[in-house]
C-alpha cells in the first residue's frame, strides 16, 4: 500500500494550484479590462445612455456579489474543521475574480466625458429656451452655434399658417354673437365719452362692456385671417410678395369687422371679401411698379389685358389695335397709348446671354455720349467763328454773340441786349442786320460753308 499523503503535503500542493490559479485570473482580469476599455472608447459617442445604463448596474453589482461571498464564507467557516477541497479552492476563486471585476468600475474616456457635458448643457439651455449653443467638441477660436428656438421655422409663410390655424372657424351664430358684442363696446364707449361724470358701478359696468367688445372684435378678426391668405392667394406673381399681400388684406379685414352689419343676415366671410379684395388691388396699384399709376388706369390696363387674352383665345391670334378698340369702346391710338401704359420697366443691369457677360444696358446707345470726330469738327468751327468775329467791330460782334448765345449758350433778346448797350431794341435790330450782310460776303462766308455739310 502507498503511504497517505501528509498534511503539510496537500497544502503545499493546494497553495501551488491556488497560485497558478490566481496568475491566470489576473491575466484574464487584465484582458477582461483591456477589452472593456476598447469598446468603450469606440462606442462612446453612440451609445451615452447606455453606457449610463451599464454604470448604474455595475455601481450595484459589488454588493450583491460581496453579500454572496460573505455567505459562502459563513458556510465554510461554520462547517467545522472539514478539509478544503479543490472545489472549495475554485469556489474561492470565482467570487475573487467576480468581486475583482464589480469593484473595478469602467474608466470613462475623454471623449465620453465630454458627450456627456454637452449633452447636459444642450438640455439647460433647451429647458430655458434661450438662443445658441455652443458645443464642447468644436475649437475654442471658432465654435459651433445650433439654435435652439421652438416652435420656429425657416419659412416665414408657414410659421404665420400655423399660427393662424390654431383658432378655429366661427358660424353663423358665433358671428353675429361677436358683431352684437362689438356694437356693445362701441356704446359703451360712446355713453363713457358722452358722461364721464356717471356713477363709478356703472362707469365700471361700461369700461367691462367697452374691453369686452374689443375681445369680440380681436376674435372675429383671428376666426377670419385664413379667409385673407386664401384670397391673396390669387394675387401672387403681380409685383408684391406674398407676406405683404397678406398684410394689406388683413387691413381691408380690420376695415370689415368695422363695418359690418349683423342685422342684414349675411355671413360675414361675404361682406369681408370685398373690403379685402379692395384692400390688396389699391396697394398692389400703388406699390406693385416701379412708376405708380393712378387706380382707375390700373383697372383699364387690367381689363385691356383680360379682352386680349380672350380674344387671343376666340380668335386663334394677337388680336389688333384696332379689334381690341371695338371691343373696349376706345380709339386705336388709346388701345396704343394704354398698352405702353401697362408695359412693366427692366433694369439695364439685366444679364443676357446664356453666359450673362453682357447687360441689357450694353445694347443701348448713348444719346449725350461725344463722338470724337463732332469734337473736333465743333472746335474748329468755334475757332473759325471767333477769327471771322475778329474781322467787325468790337460793338457788332458783341450784338451776335449775344442775339445766337455764342458766349453762354443762352440767346438773348433785342431789349436785353438794347439794355447791356443802352439803346434801343431797334437800333440792336439794324446792327444785327447789317452785321449780318457783312458776314455774308464771300470772303467770309466761304469760311464757315464747309462746316455746315
Amino acid at each position: 500500500m502507498a503511504p497517505a499523503p501528509s498534511k503539510k503535503t496537500a497544502t503545499g500542493d493546494a497553495t501551488e494550484e491556488t497560485a497558478v490559479k490566481t496568475t491566470r485570473a489576473t491575466k484574464a482580469t487584465k484582458t477582461t479590462k483591456a477589452t472593456k476599455a476598447a469598446k468603450t472608447t469606440s462606442e462612446a459617442a453612440k451609445e451615452t445612455t447606455a453606457e449610463d445604463t451599464a454604470t448604474a448596474t455595475t455601481a450595484e453589482k459589488p454588493k450583491r456579489t460581496r453579500k454572496t461571498t460573505a455567505k459562502a464564507t459563513t458556510k465554510r467557516k461554520t462547517g467545522g474543521r472539514r478539509k478544503k477541497t479543490d472545489d472549495d479552492f475554485d469556489l474561492e476563486l470565482d467570487d475573487d475574480l467576480e468581486t475583482t471585476d464589480a469593484d473595478e468600475e469602467p474608466e470613462e474616456d475623454e471623449a465620453t466625458v465630454a458627450k456627456k457635458e454637452e449633452k447636459k448643457a444642450a438640455e439647460a439651455v433647451a429647458a430655458k429656451g434661450s438662443g445658441f449653443v455652443l458645443t464642447a467638441s468644436d475649437d475654442d477660436d471658432a465654435p459651433a452655434q445650433r439654435v435652439v428656438t421652438p416652435g420656429a421655422t425657416a419659412d416665414p409663410v408657414k410659421d404665420y399658417l400655423k399660427q393662424i390655424g390654431k383658432v378655429s372657424l366661427l358660424n353663423a351664430q358665433q358671428e353675429v354673437d361677436l358683431a352684437m358684442r362689438i356694437e356693445a363696446g362701441l356704446y359703451a364707449e360712446h355713453k363713457l365719452a358722452e358722461n364721464p361724470d356717471m356713477d363709478k358701478d356703472l362707469k365700471k359696468a361700461m369700461r367691462w362692456v367697452v374691453h369686452d367688445g374689443k375681445r369680440a372684435k380681436n376674435h372675429l378678426l383671428e376666426a377670419n385671417l385664413r379667409l385673407v391668405v386664401s384670397l391673396a392667394k390669387r394675387y401672387t406673381g403681380r409685383g408684391m410678395l406674398f407676406l405683404d399681400l397678406i398684410q394689406e388684406g388683413n387691413l381691408g379685414l380690420i376695415r370689415a369687422v368695422e363695418k359690418f352689419d349683423y342685422s342684414k343676415g349675411f355671413k360675414f366671410s361675404t361682406y369681408a371679401t370685398w373690403w379685402i379684395r379692395q384692400a390688396i388691388t389699391r396697394a398692389m396699384a400703388d406699390q406693385a411698379r416701379t412708376i405708380r399709376i393712378p387706380v382707375h388706369m390700373v383697372e383699364v390696363i387690367n381689363k385691356l389685358a383680360r379682352v386680349q387674352r380672350q380674344m387671343l383665345q376666340d380668335l386663334g391670334r394677337e388680336p389688333t389695335p384696332e379689334e381690341l378698340g371695338k371691343e373696349l369702346d376706345m380709339t386705336p391710338e388709346k388701345v396704343i397709348e394704354v398698352q405702353k401704359y401697362g408695359r412693366e420697366p427692366i433694369s439695364l443691369h439685366t444679364p443676357l446671354g446664356e453666359d450673362g457677360d453682357s447687360e441689357f444696358g450694353d445694347l443701348i446707345e448713348d444719346s449725350e455720349a461725344v463722338v470724337p470726330a463732332d469734337a473736333v469738327s465743333f472746335t474748329l468751327l468755334q475757332e473759325q467763328l471767333h477769327s471771322v468775329l475778329d474781322t467787325l467791330s468790337e460793338r457788332e460782334a458783341g450784338v451776335v454773340a449775344m442775339r445766337f448765345g455764342m458766349t453762354d449758350g443762352q440767346p438773348k433778346t433785342l431789349d436785353e441786349i438794347g439794355k447791356v448797350y443802352g439803346v434801343t431794341r431797334e437800333r440792336i435790330r439794324q446792327i444785327e442786320s447789317k452785321t449780318m450782310s457783312k458776314l455774308r460776303h464771300p470772303s467770309r462766308s466761304q469760311v464757315l460753308r464747309d462746316y455746315l455739310d
